[in-house]
C-alpha cells in the first residue's frame, strides 16, 4: 500500500504533460475554405438577388434599346470578319463614315446573343454589375475601413448608380474602373509592378468601351496631384520629390499610346474629341445632362456628394491635393452629366469610407472593452476578413442562373413598358417595306427586330448623326415650322410615333397622312400616295 501510495503522488514534470490538441477549425482546411460560403459570395448572391431577381427583374436592364443595334453590328463583325467603317443601319445618313468603337464589346454580344438570347446579354451586365460593387467593397475593406460603414457606402453608390445600369457596354467601365483605382491606390502605398497592368487593360478597354477615358483622366489627375504635392514638399523642405511624378507620368503617357491599338488609329481619339466638345449632344442626349434630384437615387447621390466635398477640404487642409482632385473632377463631372454618376461613386467612395471609419474610430475610442462599439469593431474585423475570400458556391450560383430559366422570368424581348413590342411584331410587312420615321429608341427596337431588312431615321448613335440632321430630326417630332419639308428631305413616307408627340396631334389633323394603328403608346401613320408628290 505504501508502495502504492508514493507511486500515486510522484511529481511528473510540467514538460511532460502534453497540452490538449487545439482544435482544427473546418475553415483552416483547404476544403473548408472552398466549401463553405464567404461573406464576398453572400454579397453578390444578394446584390443580384434584390436588384434583378425581384421586382421587374433583369427586363430592367433592357429599357434602353442601343443593346439592339450592338447586337446587329457583331454579327455583321462576325460575318465579314472586319470592323465596319461605314454605317450600317441609316437611311438618312447612308454608308457615312461611322466608329464602331464598341466593336469588341458588339462581338461579346453577339456571340452571347447567339448562344442564349437576351438572357445571354442581361446575364452578363448583371455580373459586371454586380462585380464593380464587389470589387469596390473589397477595395475599401483593404483600405482598412469598417466593414459596415463600407457595405453602407457602397450600397448608397449602388443605389445613386442605378439609374445607368442598363445592359450596354458601358457596363465594362463600371466593372474595369473600380481595378484600375485600387491598382493605383496599391501602388500609391508600395510601388510594384502591377501598375503596369493597366497598360494592357487600357488596350482592352479602349476596345470595348469609350469609358477608358475615366481612367486616362484619373492617371491625368494623379499626375497633377503628384506634382502640386512634390512642389509643396519642396516649399516646405527644400526637396523636389521626383521619383512618383516620373512614376506616374510614363504611366499616363504609355497608357495613353495603349488607346491607339484599335481598329481606328488616332482616327478613334479625333472622333470622341468632337463628340465631347458637341454643344448639340450634351443638350439632346439626356445622359449627358444635368440629373433632376427627384428621385431616391438622386438622395443617394447627393449624400455621396456632399460627403466628397467635405472629405475633399480635408484633404486639401492635409496636403493630399490628388484625391481631392479626384472627387472634385469627378463631382463636377456627375453633376454636368448623369452617366457620370457611377464614376463619381467608384471613385469617391474608398476615401468616404476611410474618412467615416477615423471619425468613428475617434468616437469610440474611450469605450469599453464590452461596449457596444467595441463588439462591433471586432465584428468588423472579423467580416473584413471574410470577405477576403471566395468559394465554389458563387460559381455554382452562377451555374444556377446559366442554367435555370423560367422561375427568374429571362426576357425573350425588350419591355413592353417602353417599346411597342406586339404592334411592331404586327405590322413587320408595313414597316419594313418603306422608310420609317420613328424615335431614336424604338429605331434601335427595329434594327434589333428587323436588321438587315429596315432602315431609320435615327438610332441612338448620337455621336454618328451629328447636330444638323438632329435638328430635323426634332423639327418633325417637335412638329416645327419647317417638319413638312423633312418626310420629302430623307424620302420617308411613314412614322411610328408617341402618342403624346406634338407631330402626333398634327398628323392626325392632316388629310394626306392616315392612321395605319393605335395600341395607345405608339401610333403608326402612312402618308396618302396621292400627296407625295405635291
Amino acid at each position: 500500500m505504501a508502495a502504492q501510495g508514493n507511486l500515486s503522488s510522484a511529481t511528473v514534470p510540467v514538460s511532460a504533460i502534453a497540452a490538449p490538441a487545439k482544435p482544427t477549425l473546418v475553415l483552416d482546411t483547404k476544403v473548408g475554405r472552398l466549401l463553405i460560403p464567404s461573406f464576398t459570395d453572400l454579397f453578390v448572391i444578394a446584390l443580384i438577388v434584390w436588384m434583378f431577381c425581384t421586382g421587374a427583374g433583369w427586363e430592367s436592364l433592357l429599357s434602353d434599346a442601343d443593346t439592339g443595334w450592338h447586337i446587329r453590328t457583331g454579327q455583321y463583325i462576325a460575318a465579314t470578319h472586319s470592323v465596319p467603317t461605314k454605317d450600317l443601319f441609316s437611311y438618312s445618313k447612308p454608308g457615312q463614315p461611322w466608329f464602331a468603337w464598341e466593336w469588341l464589346t458588339d462581338v461579346l454580344y453577339a456571340g452571347l446573343f447567339n448562344w442564349s438570347g437576351l438572357k445571354g446579354i442581361v446575364l452578363y451586365s448583371g455580373l459586371l454589375i454586380a462585380g464593380f460593387a464587389t470589387i469596390l467593397l473589397r477595395h475599401i475593406l483593404w483600405r482598412g475601413a469598417n466593414a459596415f460603414i463600407a457595405i453602407a457606402i457602397v450600397l448608397v453608390v449602388v443605389g445613386a448608380g442605378s439609374i445607368h445600369f442598363h445592359a450596354r457596354p458601358h457596363v465594362v467601365t463600371l466593372f474595369l474602373l473600380p481595378i484600375g483605382m485600387w491598382l493605383i491606390d496599391a501602388d500609391r502605398r508600395q510601388h510594384s509592378k502591377r501598375i503596369w497592368l493597366l497598360v494592357p487593360l487600357t488596350a482592352l478597354w479602349t476596345n470595348l468601351h469609350g469609358g477608358f477615358l475615366a481612367l486616362i483622366a484619373c492617371v491625368g489627375l494623379l499626375v497633377i496631384g503628384t506634382a502640386i504635392e512634390a512642389a509643396l514638399e519642396w516649399k516646405s523642405t527644400g526637396l523636389f520629390p521626383r521619383g512618383d511624378l516620373v512614376r506616374y507620368s510614363g504611366l499616363l503617357l504609355a497608357c495613353s499610346a495603349a488607346t491607339v491599338l484599335n481598329p481606328y488609329g488616332y482616327g478613334l481619339h479625333v472622333h470622341l474629341a468632337e463628340y465631347l466638345r458637341s454643344d448639340w449632344i450634351k443638350n439632346a442626349v439626356s445622359e449627358f445632362q444635368s440629373a433632376a434630384f427627384r428621385s431616391e437615387n438622386m438622395m443617394d447621390f447627393e449624400l455621396l456628394l456632399f460627403a466628397g466635398i467635405a472629405v475633399s477640404g480635408s484633404f486639401l487642409l492635409r496636403r493630399r491635393v490628388t484625391e481631392a482632385l479626384w472627387i472634385l473632377y469627378w463631382a463636377h463631372s456627375a453633376l454636368t452629366s448623369a452617366r457620370h454618376i457611377p464614376l463619381y461613386g467608384i471613385v469617391a467612395a474608398p476615401f468616404l469610407a476611410s474618412a467615416a471609419t477615423d471619425v468613428w474610430l475617434s468616437l469610440t475610442a474611450g469605450a469599453s472593452k464590452n461596449s457596444l462599439s467595441k463588439v462591433l469593431n471586432a465584428l468588423s474585423a472579423d467580416f473584413g476578413k471574410a470577405f477576403q475570400r471566395t468559394t465554389v458556391w458563387l460559381v455554382l450560383f452562377v451555374a444556377a442562373l446559366i442554367v435555370l430559366d423560367a422561375p427568374l422570368r429571362w426576357p425573350k424581348d425588350f419591355t413592353d413598358q417602353v417599346f411597342p413590342a406586339k404592334t411592331v411584331t404586327a405590322k413587320q410587312a408595313w414597316l419594313t417595306s418603306g422608310r420609317v420615321f420613328s424615335t431614336d429608341q424604338w429605331s434601335d427596337y427595329l434594327i434589333y427586330r428587323f436588321y438587315p431588312n429596315i432602315r431609320v431615321f435615327v438610332d441612338g448613335r448620337s455621336d454618328f448623326y451629328g447636330e444638323a440632321l438632329g435638328k430635323d430630326y426634332l423639327a418633325f417630332s417637335q412638329a416645327k415650322v419647317n417638319w413638312t419639308t423633312i418626310p420629302s428631305k430623307y424620302g420617308f413616307t411613314k412614322a411610328m410615333v408617341p402618342v403624346d408627340w406634338p407631330i402626333t396631334a398634327v398628323l392626325k389633323e392632316r388629310r394626306d397622312w392616315r392612321i395605319v394603328a393605335d395600341d395607345g403608346k405608339a401610333i403608326l401613320f402612312e402618308q396618302n400616295s396621292d400627296t407625295r408628290t405635291r
